[in-house]
């Protein structure tokens, strides 16, 4: 991970994190859209970020959805990972993430954010810890605490939990049922 800021302050910020909301298009996916003839969308979904997820939710970290778009198919993989905070179709991100902490009784102090492109960059700038993925938009690594190293949908929100939960003292506890 490439850290824009200084790593013992990212550190700490980790460690508040009670909530990781996630962009969809370019984070949980690579950002590309397969579409068929017929109108059918397909998605590509790393099982690494999967694991990721799931860990973190093990531990205690809630993990969110905000996608400007709306997908049938994110609605299953969320499901699947068992997210059940899912924003779906809100372009105007910022404006979703005040309802969001207000409805959840949570503070963007509590949160953090991975995003790659425009319509991510006020949430960034408005929660305690924000990541990039190497592939974002150059504007949104400048708003970034930090940058993963491994691409959207190529493993880098499992880069953001691992992180999340190392920071946290969680890690070690996490994997120890598969070791």
């Amino acid at each position: 991970m490439n850290f824009a800021a200084e790593p013992t302050d990212i550190l700490q910020r980790a460690r508040d994190i009670r909530l990781l909301l996630l962009d969809v298009d370019g984070v949980l996916t690579a950002g590309e859209l397969f579409l068929s003839d017929s109108g059918e969308e397909i998605k590509a979904f790393s099982t690494l970020d999967g694991q990721g997820i799931k860990l973190l939710q093990g531990a205690g970290v809630q993990v969110g959805i905000l996608s400007g778009r709306r997908s049938t198919l994110l609605t299953r993989r969320a499901e699947n990972l068992g997210i059940s905070l899912v924003i779906q179709g809100r372009e105007d991100k910022h404006t979703a993430l005040l309802e969001l902490c207000s409805a959840q009784g949570l503070s963007p102090a509590a949160i953090a954010y991975v995003g790659d492109d425009l319509p991510d960059i006020r949430v960034m700038k408005a929660v305690h810890l924000a990541f990039a993925v190497p592939n974002a938009h150059a504007s949104v690594k400048q708003v970034a605490h930090a940058c993963t190293s491994l691409g959207g949908g190529h493993g880098a929100v499992r880069e953001v939990c691992d992180f999340i939960l190392q920071a946290q003292d969680r890690y070690d506890a996490a994997l120890a049922p598969y070791l």
